[in-house]
């Protein structure tokens, strides 16, 4: 059984960073794509980040440059390091996995919240 386990979500002034976590258990982890969705009130869910087995990645064009999204297969946890937030970043954040036979697997999710 696949589980993902998210933490890091928080209160963070605009400007601010927080980095994410989320520990996968019950799968290959090295052979999946791994990725970071977000869902804000009244909106629909967005794909954030996500990283290949092979280390590629790809971002949701506004968060280019402030967010990186990381994998450390040995650990595996798929990391994404916030930077510069703002309020508009304010969501709940769901780490994503899919695995080699492209079966989709979710995390719980984690509160982020960008106000001063």
């Amino acid at each position: 059984q696949v589980q993902l386990v998210e933490s890091g979500g928080g209160l963070v002034q605009p400007g601010g960073s927080l980095r994410l976590s989320c520990i996968a258990s019950g799968t290959i982890f090295k052979f999946n794509t791994m990725g970071w969705y977000r869902q804000a009130p009244g909106k629909q869910r967005e794909l954030v980040a996500e990283i290949t087995s092979g280390g590629s990645t790809n971002y949701l064009d506004s968060v280019k440059d402030r967010f990186t999204i990381s994998r450390d297969n040995a650990k595996n946890t798929v990391y994404l390091q916030m930077n510069s937030l703002k309020p508009e970043d304010t969501a709940v954040y769901y780490c994503n996995c899919i695995n080699v036979w492209r079966v989709v697997y979710w995390g719980q999710g984690t509160q982020v919240t960008v106000s001063s």
